[in-house]
């Protein structure tokens, strides 16, 4: 992979020429783009302009890595040179604010929040990484109108969840929580009644994805029949068999298990209504997020034997730390958890393997190099994919123009109108509701050329954030 810093037109002299020319320092921070602007004119141009103009190296760039991010996403990132901070916990809100005002990158995890009120006061952040599948924990509306792009790994944990799941339908079937925990205590309970194989048991799965689709085909090669339920047709693996309604599914499996994203309409799919239907004597597995089960409801149907047995792996509210937080932050429904039979309560470690978190570490990480040092989006979650080949020390007089701006009419007439005055190797543009996002190669630039670019792009209305990597 080529890095920004390999497309430099000239070492910093380049910045310190077009710096001294507008009478401004040269100071490395927010070196390499412009801030988002609601207005979008020109008073603040010349000052973006010394900011922007300095060739983009590696070294500048500030990055934060909370939640103890994998060794092999750390190690990628400071091999490319950039200034990387590493905490092993997420932050409280307002320290977060201090911490993520002079960064341009941060990695999190599931913990932390970036919410509209944390990325206002990001002045220098241009993309997220969030080294997990999900992303409900960033604004990502707010991200995406400021120009700050979100990257995740979709992929990458998808096995280790599902083995979770298997290796809990197993423990649940055989009611193994409740036999070791006698053992502890010193009691010798050999039993078999309600203790049943999986082989011939059905699984219906919710949520057809990636873990879904996994966990059926090492569910059938166990021998169990599989059904799932997804809002989409999709296509089965092996002999699993979709059903039209969530009740079809909760009517004919003994095992339940749930793989849906937070949203709106996953929010207590599982409640008292949905555990009526189930099966008598069935089981529940959720570990997709902890919104989508209702807990009150689940304590309730497992004390009346409706469900045999449930493994719960997230939560409604979850702690920021490793620690004693059965008496606050998890809530008081905990105790009511702990209280049942049969029941297997892990801290959200469906993805917490050492392959998925090293395979994480090395997907979002790839990704944020490439948007960092060459402005490829593919992969994003909240911006238009666009992507260009990479400039290389062949094309040493090559720029990599990026204009994120509003999607309205008249904008790419306008842009063309000012890269149509340079020579334009390459360019694509993409749009995606309310944001989109062009890349376009200039050759021959040099100051004159760079500046003017960036000031005229800068003076457009549309704009949100301007990038010259050079």
């Amino acid at each position: 992979m080529s890095s920004a810093r390999d497309i430099r037109v000239s070492p910093s002299e380049l910045a310190n020429q077009v710096s001294s020319s507008l009478g401004l320092s040269t100071s490395p921070i927010a070196s390499f783009h412009s801030q988002p602007s609601s207005h979008g004119g020109v008073s603040r141009a010349a000052t973006a302009a010394a900011k922007h103009l300095k060739p983009f190296a590696t070294e500048d760039i500030k990055i934060l890595l909370l939640e103890n991010v994998n060794q092999t996403g750390r190690e990628i990132l400071s091999k490319q040179g950039y200034q990387v901070e590493f905490l092993k916990s997420s932050l409280p809100e307002d320290q977060l604010i201090e911490k993520i005002r002079d960064v341009h990158v941060i990695g999190i995890r599931s913990k932390t929040k970036l919410t509209a009120r944390v990325l206002k006061e990001a002045k220098n952040l241009i993309v997220v990484g969030c080294f997990c599948i999900g992303t409900n924990q960033v604004d990502l509306q707010y991200a995406a109108q400021h120009g700050i792009a979100v990257f995740n790994s979709p992929f990458s944990n998808s096995r280790s969840v599902a083995e979770l799941v298997i290796s809990e339908i197993i423990a649940l079937a055989r009611q193994l929580g409740d036999r070791s925990n006698e053992m502890h205590q010193g009691t010798w309970n050999k039993v078999s009644s309600k203790c049943w194989e999986i082989r011939g048991k059905t699984l219906g799965i919710i949520g057809y994805g990636h873990i879904g689709s996994q966990l059926s085909v090492l569910a059938e090669a166990m021998g169990m029949s599989v059904i799932y339920y997804d809002v989409v047709n999709l296509m089965a693996m092996g002999t699993a068999r979709q059903v039209p309604t969530l009740e079809a599914l909760l009517r004919s499996a003994d095992f339940v298990t749930c793989h849906v994203p937070e949203l709106p309409e996953t929010k207590n799919m599982i409640g008292a209504q949905q555990f009526e239907q189930m099966k008598e004597g069935s089981y529940l597995i959720n570990a997709s997020r902890g919104s989508v089960v209702d807990i009150p409801a689940l304590v309730l149907a497992m004390r009346s034997g409706k469900i045999a047995g449930a493994a719960i792996d997230v939560y409604p509210n979850e702690p920021a730390g490793n620690g004693d937080y059965f008496n606050n932050e998890l809530g008081s429904f905990i105790n009511d958890l702990r209280s049942l039979k049969n029941i297997i309560l892990t801290p959200h470690i469906g993805g917490s393997t050492e392959e998925a978190q090293s395979a994480i570490g090395i997907e979002v990480a790839e990704a944020l190099v490439r948007y960092v040092n060459e402005g490829t989006t593919l992969g994003a979650v909240n911006l238009p994919e666009v992507n260009l080949r990479s400039l290389t020390m062949e094309e040493p007089d090559h720029a990599r123009v990026i204009y994120i701006h509003h999607n309205i009419p008249g904008v790419l007439r306008k842009v063309n109108e000012i890269l149509g005055d340079h020579n334009v190797d390459k360019q694509m543009t993409d749009s995606r509701g309310d944001v989109a996002y062009l890349m376009a190669d200039v050759s021959n630039v040099n100051t004159a050329t760079i500046k003017d670019l960036y000031e005229r792009l800068e003076s457009l209305s549309s704009r949100i954030m301007t990038r010259i990597l050079y």
